[in-house]
């Protein structure tokens, strides 16, 4: 590629203007036979005379003033030349030496030499390289904005979706709070009642009253959204002493919370480990709760308009009040069922390990229902008895291959304890074989086999 100076070219080897030219090495590269001559301007007489030094003729740079130009010949004493301060000023001007051009004369040829300009080598490696940079990152940016573009987009008819539910389903009953608000309730989340897989729990008193109240701040993750839907519209209607009474919500963006009756004796879970606890109820107590329990069932699967099916039933989503009266809570899990539906679809196993029915992971054991409720009820009740946990220390030191509800009714149909540390009267023997009974009721495999919720009731 050739490249030359135009106002060399059209001026006789006089510039228009003292500058150099500027050339992109990472693409262009000179030849061998290319290089560039040092031109001296101005006042320098001194050194122009030298005999290292062509002079030009004056070139005219404005109509009024004109420059004398020197060239010096001998490369190796251009850099003291350069330093002199009798003729600082200078510039380079690049050019290709042929046959009939070489560097001793080349000051007898400046019009030529200017004319031919010099030759480049251009490297279409650095230059692809560049382009493909470039086209990569254009395209980078791209994606990026339209990925941008997409979840602002998706963000906002989640937004309109819950917000449209909120309008639709009669939460008008129900106290909508900012978030801000939330902060002066629970005294800036000072007071953590609990920690699950979908939020924080945090005790706190509505302003100006002595309600007390807990509030659940959602966790900020993707599936955040429907989880609040599904807990707002499943206990958003009900009305029942044994479900958890839901008083408001938040919703702002990502901030999302439920706020709920406030439970002074904290969850079942903390009274079921071992009967020589400090928190260790009596039988009595024990029965009535597993009644409880069974009633808010009972409501969830027909006292409502629409069955809801709780999927996680397990201890520490019952919480007591301060007369130990048991309330089902945490619907994020939650799904409702149309009532003439019994078999419903669901995307992916929902629940705790240990309370899951078997067709909720395992389908060939038969369709997921409100039986799966039942199922997950039934295990509760045989981990409030004790017999959980023992059956299966007891059944593993036999066989590994037992399952414990079959040892436990073998147990009972033998007469003999299934707890024999557990000092029980003749009553609580019988509270104790009710509980037991009606729970290998629920476990079993076959959900058609399991009975409703009013039956165990």
């Amino acid at each position: 590629m050739n490249v030359a100076r135009e106002d060399f070219r059209t001026r006789s080897g006089c510039p228009a203007s003292l500058v150099n030219i500027t050339i992109d090495f990472s693409i262009f590269q000179y030849t061998p036979l290319d290089t560039n001559l040092t031109l001296f301007y101005g006042n320098c007489s001194s050194v122009c005379n030298l005999t290292t030094f062509k002079v030009f003729p004056s070139c005219p740079m404005s109509p009024s003033e004109t420059l004398p130009i020197c060239l010096l010949t001998k490369k190796s004493m251009l850099k003291s030349y350069i330093s002199t301060a009798s003729c600082p000023n200078h510039l380079f001007l690049p050019i290709h030496l042929s046959d009939n051009l070489i560097m001793d004369r080349v000051g007898d040829y400046i019009p030529q030499a200017a004319w031919n300009g010099t030759e480049l080598k251009w490297s279409a490696n650095n230059a692809s390289f560049s382009a493909v940079g470039i086209g990569i990152l254009i395209v980078l940016v791209i994606y990026l904005r339209r990925c941008a573009l997409k979840e602002e987009d998706s963000q906002q008819r989640r937004k309109t979706d819950v917000e449209a539910f909120l309008r639709n389903h009669g939460t008008v009953a129900l106290q909508r709070h900012t978030y801000s608000d939330l902060k002066k309730i629970t005294n800036t989340f000072r007071d953590k009642l609990g920690k699950g897989g979908y939020g924080v729990v945090y005790k706190g008193k509505i302003p100006n009253t002595e309600c007390l109240v807990a509030v659940k701040i959602l966790k900020n993750s993707q599936g955040s959204a429907e989880d609040f839907i599904n807990e707002v519209a499943s206990i958003g209607k009900t009305n029942h002493v044994n479900v958890v009474t839901l008083l408001g919500f938040c919703y702002e963006g990502r901030r999302r919370a439920l706020v709920y009756d406030f439970m002074p004796n904290g969850s079942l879970e903390k009274y079921m480990y071992g009967r020589n606890n400090q928190y260790s109820l009596p039988w009595d107590k024990l029965f009535q709760i597993a009644v409880g329990i069974a009633r808010g069932l009972e409501y969830l699967h027909r006292g409502c308009n629409t069955r809801i099916l709780h999927f996680d039933i397990k201890p520490h989503n019952i919480l007591l009040d301060e007369n130990f009266c048991p309330k089902i809570s945490d619907f994020s899990l939650a799904k409702l069922c149309p009532q003439k539906e019994s078999i419903m679809s669901i995307s992916a196993p929902r629940g705790t390990v240990g309370y899951i029915a078997p067709e909720v992971y395992l389908r060939s054991f038969g369709g997921v229902s409100y039986k799966s409720d039942v199922y997950s009820y039934g295990m509760l009740v045989l981990e409030m008895v004790g017999c959980r946990r023992k059956a299966e220390t007891e059944s593993d030191e036999h066989s590994s291959e037992q399952y414990f509800p079959q040892w436990i009714y073998e147990q009972l149909e033998a007469g003999e304890a299934v707890d024999e540390q557990q000092m029980l009267s003749s009553d609580e023997m019988e509270i104790q074989k009710k509980l037991i009974l009606v729970s290998l009721w629920c476990v079993k495999t076959n959900p058609s086999s399991r009975p409703e919720m009013s039956k165990v009731v």
